[in-house]
């Protein structure tokens, strides 16, 4: 797939959000807040968390090889940063799902979300490849392929600052643009230097 496709794909993803997840339980009544935990969210907010937790575990997995096999210092001590900061955000969300009751994890069955245009992920066959490279070679597959991992961060997070609901997911989704934007302006220095 191409860094396009994946793109348009994320962005698509997270526009149609309501198809996929659950939101909160409703009472006897219907009234989704008399049952909901002290913050609200909606399903785009579950959505946004479950598809996030899985998109960081890849992007942890690259940047720890990155880590191993960089050439580069530079290389080495963003990905070390990414790791850090991606695994305390997974621990972050898992726990905001588990408060609300929601699953952590996303089902991976492509057919689990067709009707939003998938996960927004790494392909297995990119990510064979860069198991596979090595030297210099091994860091620009790994800039190249990251600096779409984390355009693919950022479309997910714009998309749950316009639909979700709760402030604190908003909120993270705000931070995650953030640095993602200045980790590929760094990482395109990189590639260019």
């Amino acid at each position: 797939m191409t860094f396009p496709r994946r793109v348009t794909l994320a962005a698509a993803a997270l526009l149609l959000l309501a198809g996929c997840g659950a939101g909160p339980a409703a009472s006897a009544d219907g009234d989704p807040a008399a049952t909901a935990p002290a913050a609200a969210y909606n399903d785009a907010d579950v959505m946004f968390l479950q598809m996030m937790i899985n998109h960081h575990g890849q992007g942890v997995e690259m940047a720890q090889l990155a880590e191993q096999r960089g050439s580069r210092q530079e290389v080495k001590l963003l990905a070390a940063a990414v790791v850090t900061t991606q695994t305390d955000e997974i621990g972050t969300m898992k726990s905001w799902l588990q408060e609300w009751g929601e699953p952590t994890d996303v089902d991976r069955a492509p057919s689990a979300h067709a009707a939003h245009g998938g996960l927004p992920a790494t392909g297995e066959t990119e990510l064979a490849a860069l198991k596979t490279a090595t030297g210099r070679q091994f860091e620009q597959q790994f800039l190249n392929l990251f600096v779409g991992h984390q355009h693919n961060a950022i479309e997910m997070a714009r998309a749950e600052a316009t639909d979700g609901a709760s402030p604190q997911a908003k909120e993270l989704a705000t931070r995650i643009e953030r640095s993602r934007a200045g980790q590929i302006q760094q990482m395109l220095g990189l590639i260019s230097g």
